[in-house]
């Protein structure tokens, strides 16, 4: 099945040499383009994307409310946005995930690093480097007092699922938990989607949040 990507920069070039990379994928498909965030969302509804790859500064509304306007969207709630910028500060990589993107990425990425990251998070899984995930659970200094967490929810977790979410929190992939735990990848992805499921999370990236925010992950656990 062909992933289908929508490229939103308000730069020609750049789009046309995202374009270039997307498209050499067999398994990948440029569908659409904007230049800008506030024709994106409709662009992404018309062309049914599956993935975004979504610039962080444009005129007008920018990506990080982009981002927002697309996970809030019911009717987008398949969509994953990987969040793309030359500006590898903390302060982007929050706001991104805390708007709901999958991912973020420099646009000095190497292309096979471009394309393997629209698959895993086609995929329902986050891109998070360990610099990402740093700066994301650093931003939430209170775990003491979660915000926006269920506790009837996490009480509601089985220990394994507890065990699983707690390491997904310290940025372990599937395959990484499977062989920590002597499990089989496809078990733990299981388990990762009932926790989520029962967490409300929409992708891995808010299950991480998640599982700081419940005490499962401290960062002390990322050292």
């Amino acid at each position: 099945m062909t992933i289908r990507v929508v490229l939103v920069d308000d730069q020609a070039l750049i789009r046309a040499g995202f374009r270039a990379i997307v498209d050499s994928a067999p398994d990948l498909e440029v569908v659409g383009e904007s230049n800008d965030g506030a024709t994106a969302v409709e662009v992404i509804r018309d062309r049914r994307a599956d993935v975004v790859l979504m610039d962080v500064r444009m005129p007008g509304r920018d990506g990080i409310a982009t981002t927002r306007a697309i996970t809030a969207d019911e009717d987008l709630a398949g969509v994953r946005v990987i969040v793309l910028t030359t500006f590898e500060l903390d302060e982007y990589v929050v706001a991104a995930m805390r708007a709901g993107a999958s991912g973020f990425l420099d646009k000095g990425v190497d292309p096979d690093t471009l394309l393997d990251a629209i698959r895993v998070v086609a995929g329902g899984d986050a891109l998070l480097t360990p610099k990402a995930t740093r700066a994301l659970l650093s931003s939430m200094t209170d775990a003491a007092t979660p915000d926006g967490v269920d506790k009837d929810a996490v009480n509601g977790l089985t220990s394994r699922e507890c065990e699983i979410v707690a390491m997904v929190g310290r940025g372990l992939s599937n395959d990484e938990i499977a062989a920590s735990l002597y499990l089989s990848p496809l078990t733990v992805k299981t388990h990762v989607s009932r926790a989520m499921t029962k967490l409300h999370a929409r992708d891995r990236a808010q299950l991480v949040v998640l599982a700081f925010r419940s005490g499962l992950t401290r960062l002390d656990d990322l050292t």
